[in-house]
């Protein structure tokens, strides 16, 4: 009696499938609407367990599923840890220390944010989720003391916990402005010794979640904002709620961006997990830069409080 009964034919060739599917809207940035666009994000998980359909295939000795298998699995696996390789870029230029974070409604503990800043001596620092009692308590944390300058802008419903951002800075302010979206998105000029004017905007995309409505409100905000280029080099950073498997996400990079996590070989640093469990974890925050800029570093450092990571982006500014 033969106690491991060959997997049929059928049934090797259709387990591929899924991942087929998957692997083919991922490359034609096909997938539109809920639930497709959410699931995207999940791209990373999809490519991880593409061995399984591939073993299967390879256990059912089935040359049509194996082929099927290894070519999605290859074309999900390929982009995803390209991202993990560093990509050139300029190496000249004055520093700009940008520190960037998606604050939980303010519920991340003030002091060790605070401390963050310090220790990497920040230039900038970009929130998301800022609320009134919480932008309270990071001034009681001593936050003016590190960067005085302040561009808040809240909501003008208290409902709207998540809906407030911030920009704070120590260098010279030109112009405070907001770039419009589902989401208060704070934006300041700023005059940078010895560089360029530089512009920098505080990102928080809505969510692709709440069906049709969200995922509309999404794209909206991803197309809404700005493209790099002109007399100003500009700076993106914030809780994009997209993942670099997005198309919505790379139309916006092919703008001309680049991604400071990209580029410094970090594009798989998860950003964003249930502050409860350990997973799944996801990269949803990104530095976006204009192509002058130079990235030398780009650390993911997780605070107590918030369920996303916050970014510190060493980068050069063109002279």
């Amino acid at each position: 009696m033969r106690l491991h009964q060959p997997v049929p034919e059928r049934v090797a060739l259709l387990f591929p499938v899924p991942w087929a599917v998957w692997a083919a809207l991922r490359l034609a940035g096909a997938e539109r609407g809920f639930p497709l666009v959410p699931a995207l994000t999940f791209t990373p998980y999809a490519a991880a367990t593409g061995v399984l359909p591939l073993g299967t295939a390879l256990l059912a000795r089935s040359p049509a599923a194996t082929a099927l298998a290894a070519g999605a699995t290859a074309a999900l696996a390929v982009p995803v840890l390209a991202r993990a390789r560093r990509q050139p870029t300029p190496a000249e230029g004055r520093r700009l220390r940008l520190v960037s974070l998606n604050t939980l409604h303010t519920r991340v503990d003030a002091a060790a944010l605070v401390d963050l800043v310090a220790g990497c001596d920040a230039d900038v620092l970009t929130l998301m989720e800022v609320t009134r009692d919480g932008r309270d308590r990071l001034v009681a944390a001593g936050l003016p003391g590190l960067l005085p300058t302040e561009h808040t802008l809240l909501p003008a419903d208290p409902a709207q916990l998540g809906a407030g951002g911030s920009v704070w800075t120590r260098l010279p302010v030109v112009a405070r402005s907001r770039v419009p979206g589902h989401f208060e998105q704070p934006q300041l000029l700023l005059a940078l010794p010895g560089g360029p004017d530089v512009e920098v905007t505080a990102v928080h995309v809505h969510p692709p979640l709440r069906f049709a409505a969200g995922v509309r409100a999404w794209e909206e905000d991803l197309a809404g904002l700005p493209a790099p280029g002109g007399d100003v080099v500009r700076v993106l950073a914030g809780d994009f709620n997209a993942a670099a498997d997005h198309a919505a996400f790379r139309r916006l990079v092919r703008r001309g961006w680049v991604d400071a996590g990209r580029a410094a070989g970090q594009g798989l640093r998860a950003t964003w997990a249930p502050v409860r469990f350990p997973q799944p974890r996801l990269t949803l925050d990104h530095v976006l830069v204009d192509p002058r800029v130079g990235v030398a570093e780009l650390r993911v450092v997780q605070l107590p409080g918030s369920d996303h990571r916050a970014l510190v982006a060493d980068l050069r500014i063109p002279a």
